[in-house]
């Protein structure tokens, strides 16, 4: 029962910035071991933003890097996304994300049950 509460999200020109934030909050186990973002644009799939492990750890889509930010407070189970130079191809819905795993597990397999979350969702819109 964990539940993503995502801020931070509006209309920007281009060249602009916005931070997108998003707090979990429940039952967490463990920590969360991967939080981070995806987008969706209308008729598009949703697709991978940014991520961070709790080690922080970082992946990128290609089409963010060195405008987008990504980064994470563990005690307090929060991230943030520090978009930059923002562009209208930028323009999605921005979905917040964890992942991890419970106590308990599998005995034929010996893994851990694992868990994810999505958040409902922030409008970015960059346009003119």
């Amino acid at each position: 029962q964990v539940q993503l509460v995502e801020s931070g999200g509006g209309l920007v020109q281009p060249g602009g910035f916005l931070r997108l934030s998003c707090a979990a909050s429940g039952t967490i186990y463990n920590s969360i071991y991967t939080m981070g973002w995806y987008r969706q644009a209308p008729g598009k799939q949703r697709e991978l933003v940014a991520t961070i492990t709790r080690g922080g750890n970082t992946n990128y889509a290609d089409s963010v890097k060195g405008r987008f930010t990504i980064s994470r407070d563990n005690a307090k189970n929060t991230v943030t996304l520090q978009m930059n130079s923002l562009k209208p191809e930028d323009t999605a819905v921005y979905y917040c994300y964890a992942a991890g795993h419970y106590d308990d597990y599998d005995e034929k397999s010996g893994k851990f049950y694992e868990y994810e979350y999505w958040g409902q969702g922030t409008q970015v819109t960059v346009s003119s």
